[in-house]
């Protein structure tokens, strides 16, 4: 991982970026899930509507209104399924986000993350309730 010297004798490691939907209620409270166990303070987690540019792009920009992503301190881009199973694993789930990265069982990660990105709305009322 790279890392940045600041003036002092501190050398600060560049946060990886989670961009997230900022309008929609569900993703609130999954990020706010998500931030409370980032012990670390790995990720920087911004709404992609409030997010600067660079690092966002234009098309970055677009492809965030659909799916979270993450934008890794290397500059890899990380989006849907695979963007969650990498918080989860940073945020002390590694067990968990192995086992979705699995041949196969990434397939369903990815189809259930895009089932609930179509329809937040309605899962909302059952997912992640409180603020």
């Amino acid at each position: 991982m790279k890392t940045i010297e600041t003036n002092s004798d501190v050398t600060v490691a560049p946060r990886d970026w989670v961009l997230w939907d900022g309008e929609c209620g569900f993703c609130r409270r999954s990020i706010a899930w998500f931030q409370a166990r980032d012990h670390g303070e790995r990720f920087q987690f911004m709404a992609y509507q409030q997010a600067p540019m660079p690092p966002l792009t234009p098309a970055l920009y677009a492809a965030c209104a659909h799916s979270v992503h993450v934008i890794k301190a290397t500059g890899e881009v990380l989006k849907e399924g695979a963007a969650v199973l990498y918080i989860l694993e940073a945020c002390g789930y590694p067990t968990v986000a192995r086992l979705g990265q699995l041949p196969g069982v990434f397939t369903i990660v990815q189809w259930t993350y895009r089932l609930f990105a179509r329809h937040r709305a309605f899962f909302s009322r059952f997912l992640f309730t409180r603020e």
